[in-house]
């Protein structure tokens, strides 16, 4: 018992001696992708709680954010009323 009181000590006074070594980070800047984003605006709407479920478990399936499928969805829906005008 008497060697672990020891042990204990010994340590404590490493402690007090020793000053920590603080590990140095190093910071690397974020490349920019290449391709530019278009200006974002926000839209909210209220849609059935039954259409939402099933865009979330499309998201789930597919890896896709409710943002990507929204988005894509506004994008089919108005091409294909350019079409029909045309």
């Amino acid at each position: 018992m008497t060697d672990y009181k020891d042990k204990l000590g010994g340590l404590a006074d490493k402690l007090k001696k020793d000053t920590p070594k603080t590990p140095i980070q190093e910071v690397h800047p974020i490349r920019q992708s290449a391709t530019v984003k278009e200006d974002e605006a926000q839209l909210n709407v209220w849609i059935p709680k039954t259409l939402l479920k099933r865009m979330k478990s499309y998201g789930i399936e597919y890896d896709a954010s409710l943002k990507d499928i929204s988005i894509d969805a506004l994008k089919f829906f108005l091409e294909a009323k350019l079409k029909k005008s045309t």
